[in-house]
C-alpha cells in the first residue's frame, strides 16, 4: 500500500429506502469511516404510479459534500452505488426527459412473458445468464415501448440510476459495468451490451453512454458542484455502482470457499466465479450472473429480505410504535415452526397490506393463521433462514470448490436471531459483518483508483482489519432439519 498524504474519499450508498454518506480514509492499514448524512429515498406515487425524486437523491449529495466541508477535509473523490436495474432516461440535449420509474411499479407484471414472444425465454437466458424478474431493465423498456410511452421515442441516452447521479455531479456520461450487468442486457462472455436484444426493444448501444469499468476516473466535480460545496478538485470515480457488487468486495474472506449474503431490503445469496455459470441447471434454478467488480462472475439469487419485516412494522407502528429490536425480542418469544411462508411469493412484491398478505398465504397453505407481532416476525425470520438453505444446497451443486462458511454483509448482519437461525438452518457457520459492507466496497473501490491498495485481496485484509466480526455456530440442527419439510410444504413458487 503506498503511504503519503491523507487522503479523504466520500461513499454515497443510497438504497431503495435509504441513502447514506459516508467519509472514508485508510489510515495504519485500516479503514477509518464515519457517517455525515443520512437521508430518506422515497418512492413517489402520482396518479398510481411509483417514481424516485432524482433531484432530492442529487440535493443530498450535494448536502453531503457541503457538510464534510465544514469539517475542514478536501475530499479526493466521491463514489455512489445503488440499487440496480433502475434507470433515468436524458434527451439529446442532456437533461433528464421524465422522472426515474420504480421498479415496484406493477405494469411489468407479466412483462417477461410478453417479451418472450419476441426472443424465446431459454435463448434470452443463454444470452445474458441473468435470472428472470419482471422489473429488470429489459422488461422495464419493452413495457415502456408497448405502451407508447411518450418518452421513449425522445430517449438520447439511458443512464443507471448511480450513473445519473455521477452525471449530475461531472457532466460526464458512462456507464459502470456492475450495474448494467444486473439490466439483462449486457453479455457476460463479452461484458457488453447484446445488439440483438437492443434491438428488439428499438434501442441500439448508442442509447448508452460508453461501458467503463470499476474504478475508472469519469472527471472532476463540476463548476454548479464547486459552487454549491467550495470543493474544488474532487473527482468522480465510477465505483462498482451495483451495490451489491460494492458490498462483496467487502466480505471479510480468507479464501474462496464461501459464499455470502448481503442481507438488506433485498438478500442476495451467491458466490464469486472467475466465468460466467450459465447452464441447464442455472436456467432451470434461475441463478443470475452479474459483473463484480473485479471483473469476476457474481453467481447469485436475489431473495426478498428485510422488506417483509420493514412493511409490517410500518402497518404496527400506525397502531404501537415499535422498534426492529422490539420485534426481534417478540419473534424470540414466540413458539417455533407454527408457521411458514416463501418470502418471494408474487404475493409478497408490493401487497397493501404485508401482514394480510402473509396471513392469507398461511390461510391458503392450510396453515394456522399467525396474529400476534411475534407470531407474524417468527413466520419472517424463520421462513427466510429456510430460503437461504434452498438457495444454499442449489450453490453448493453449482460451485467448483468447497463452500464452507456463509458470510452475511449489510444492514441485515446486525440480526443476531436471524443470523443464529440461518446457522441452524444451513448447518454451517455464519461470519457476520462488515454492516456497511456497501459503503466500505465503495470506499475501497475509490481507493484503488488513488492507488492506495492494489487487489481484492489486500481490500479483504483491510476490512479484517478494520472490523469486528460476529461468529454463528449452528446449534439445535436436529430440530431445524426436522421442521425444513413443513416449509417445503408450503413453499409454493406463484
Amino acid at each position: 500500500m503506498k503511504r503519503g498524504k491523507l487522503k479523504y474519499f466520500l461513499a454515497v450508498d443510497i438504497g431503495a429506502g435509504s441513502g447514506r454518506a459516508i467519509l472514508g480514509s485508510i489510515q495504519n492499514e485500516k479503514i477509518e469511516f464515519n457517517e455525515v448524512n443520512r437521508f430518506t429515498n422515497p418512492m413517489i406515487e402520482v396518479n398510481g404510479f411509483l417514481y424516485w425524486d432524482i433531484l432530492h437523491l442529487y440535493n443530498e449529495i450535494i448536502e453531503s459534500i457541503k457538510k464534510v466541508k465544514t469539517m475542514g477535509v478536501e475530499i479526493t473523490s466521491v463514489g455512489i452505488d445503488t440499487w440496480g436495474v433502475d434507470y433515468v432516461c436524458f434527451g439529446n440535449d442532456g437533461k433528464p426527459v421524465g422522472m426515474p420509474s420504480s421498479y415496484r411499479n406493477s405494469n411489468t407484471l407479466g412483462a417477461p412473458n410478453r417479451f418472450f414472444q419476441k426472443i424465446k425465454k431459454e435463448d434470452l437466458y443463454r444470452k445474458t445468464g441473468i435470472q428472470i424478474m419482471n422489473f429488470n431493465t429489459l422488461f422495464q423498456l419493452d413495457t415502456q415501448l408497448s405502451e407508447n410511452s411518450s418518452i421513449y421515442p425522445v430517449i438520447d441516452k439511458i443512464l443507471f440510476m448511480p450513473d445519473a447521479l455521477s452525471y449530475m455531479l461531472s457532466g460526464k456520461m458512462v456507464t459502470e459495468y456492475t450495474i448494467a450487468s444486473t439490466s439483462q442486457l449486457i453479455n457476460p462472455y463479452i461484458r457488453n451490451f447484446d445488439s440483438d436484444l437492443l434491438k428488439s426493444i428499438g434501442l441500439s448501444e448508442n442509447n448508452f453512454a460508453p461501458l467503463v469499468f470499476s474504478g475508472n476516473e469519469i472527471g472532476e466535480i463540476n463548476s454548479s458542484v464547486k459552487k454549491a460545496t467550495g470543493m474544488q478538485n474532487t473527482k468522480v470515480i465510477a465505483v462498482a455502482g451495483h451495490d451489491t457488487a460494492s458490498a462483496v468486495l467487502a466480505v471479510p474472506a480468507e479464501n474462496k470457499n464461501f459464499a455470502y449474503l448481503s442481507s438488506g431490503t433485498w438478500s442476495l445469496m451467491g458466490i464469486e466465479s472467475e466465468r460466467p455459470v450459465i447452464n441447464e441447471e442455472t436456467y432451470n434454478l434461475n441463478f443470475t450472473n452479474e459483473g463484480g467488480a473485479d471483473g469476476s462472475i457474481r453467481l447469485l439469487k436475489n431473495i426478498c429480505g428485510m422488506w417483509l419485516i420493514e412493511q409490517c412494522r410500518k402497518e404496527w407502528k400506525k397502531e404501537n410504535p415499535v422498534s426492529f429490536d422490539e420485534i426481534i425480542q417478540a419473534a424470540n418469544q414466540a413458539k417455533p415452526f407454527c408457521y411458514f411462508i416463501n418470502p418471494d411469493a408474487p404475493c409478497f412484491a408490493n401487497p397493501d397490506s404485508m401482514i394480510n398478505a402473509i396471513k392469507e398465504y398461511c390461510r391458503e397453505t392450510k396453515q394456522n393463521v399467525p396474529e400476534t407481532i411475534g407470531e407474524i416476525a417468527r413466520c419472517i425470520y424463520e421462513s427466510l433462514a429456510y430460503r437461504y438453505k434452498q438457495v444454499l444446497l442449489n450453490l453448493q451443486k453449482l460451485a467448483d470448490f468447497p463452500i464452507q462458511k456463509l458470510h452475511i454483509i449489510g444492514g441485515g448482519s446486525k440480526n443476531n436471531m436471524l443470523n443464529q437461525f440461518t446457522a441452524n438452518a444451513i448447518g454451517m457457520q455464519v461470519v457476520a459483518g462488515p454492516s456497511e459492507a456497501t459503503a466500505i466496497g465503495n470506499i475501497l473501490m475509490q481507493a484503488k483508483a488513488s492507488e492506495l491498495v492494489e487487489n481484492k485481496s489486500a481490500m479483504r485484509e483491510l476490512v479484517r482489519n478494520s472490523t469486528t466480526l460476529e461468529v454463528f455456530n449452528p446449534i439445535d440442527t436436529k430440530s431445524w432439519e426436522e421442521n425444513y419439510h413443513k416449509y417445503l410444504e408450503v413453499y409454493r413458487e406463484n
